[in-house]
């Protein structure tokens, strides 16, 4: 639990609770602008979450966990007794904010397991205390796998990342950049190469700002540079966060993820995919059933406010899409890493 709120969000502040209130660092706003957006209630999260808000699979099952607080608190006011009915709604309001990020589903789930054992006493302070373990939890095992990818990389390399998987897209420190920050500390990264990730820009916006903060060389490129740049020779992996996982190994990851592991297995350059258990869904069989987020096609035609296409330009907007396992040469977890994923490698790691 935060006691002295920062007077403006860093990279590790994604999600805080202070005060009877969650703070929310309002990633739509940087860089140009690093401030909190102040939440009271469980449908003001659920909105934060489908308004990118918030954004990163560990993250968002972060900030639904306080939202269940939230919603717990609202429901013993308003029904006494009687909460475990009335929260019911929020709970599914919460849980259907974004289809793709099982962590949010996994963290509403957890939460409502909790719910089922409590009695009908104010049930605030038990649910605060799961929802700062589930917090806790997150950063530990993002320390984990930083440290379990770092010892992947042998040999001094530069790297390219996509999307954002930092801090700000996790509990603290981050899953792909949780690796590379451990992986710089031992002296094996150069450079970070950061694909911008139209068409919300997160590479530029966000991992840019992550990188740059933590002293950590970092170039920007458009998403379609990669390929070239990979031809030139230097680029030892890819490293990148995850959504959600199937049970065989396929990742669902942002958009443009597919075609970088397409291009790195045909260079030879490594794919490590870095992700808590949280993100792997053994229901699943194959990323073939993984539901695919499509957002509004304004996002597309347009950038910073002007429009780029022409009027009654039709657009297609998925905002993931699935890696096959046979793409990834290592999944990186906090229980371990499977190296050349397969059903039965996931199975193992997951008991």
């Amino acid at each position: 639990m935060v006691t002295n709120l920062p007077a403006a969000p860093t990279p590790d502040d994604a999600a805080l609770w202070h005060a009877g209130r969650l703070y929310l660092t309002d990633q739509r706003r940087l860089p140009e602008r690093a401030e909190f957006l102040v939440l009271d209630d469980a449908r003001s999260v659920a909105i934060a979450i489908r308004d990118m808000v918030v954004r990163g699979a560990p993250a968002i099952g972060v900030a639904a966990a306080y939202g269940v607080v939230l919603a717990g608190r609202d429901a013993y006011q308003s029904a006494g007794a009687g909460w475990k009915e009335a929260i019911t709604p929020d709970l599914d309001q919460l849980r259907e904010a974004r289809p793709t990020a099982v962590n949010l589903a996994w963290a509403v789930r957890r939460m409502a397991r909790l719910i089922a054992a409590l009695d009908g006493a104010d049930p605030a302070p038990a649910l605060l205390a799961e929802a700062l373990a589930i917090h806790a939890e997150d950063r530990a095992a993002n320390r984990r796998m930083g440290d379990l990818g770092a010892e992947l990389i042998t040999g001094r390399t530069d790297i390219i990342t996509h999307c954002n998987a930092g801090a700000i897209a996790t509990g603290g420190y981050g899953t792909a950049l949780g690796v590379v920050r451990s992986a710089y500390a031992a002296g094996k990264i150069g450079r970070v190469y950061a694909d911008e990730t139209r068409p919300w820009m997160q590479g530029a916006r966000l991992t840019a700002w992550e990188l740059m903060h933590a002293g950590i060389p970092v170039t920007l490129q458009a998403d379609g540079a990669a390929a070239s740049l990979m031809a030139g020779g230097g680029i030892g992996w890819v490293i990148v966060g995850s959504d959600r996982i199937a049970a065989n190994g396929d990742v669902a990851n942002k958009i443009g993820t597919y075609g970088l592991a397409v291009v790195a297995r045909y260079h030879g350059v490594k794919v490590m995919v870095a992700a808590p258990t949280s993100t792997i869904d053994m229901e699943l069989a194959s990323g073939s059933g993984i539901p695919i987020e499509e957002r509004d096609p304004e996002e597309l035609l347009s950038c910073g406010g002007r429009r780029l296409a022409p009027a009654g330009c039709a657009a297609r907007n998925p905002v993931f899409d699935v890696t096959p396992a046979a793409l990834v040469d290592a999944i990186v977890t906090e229980r371990g890493v499977v190296l050349a994923p397969n059903a039965a490698k996931m199975r193992a790691l997951m008991g």
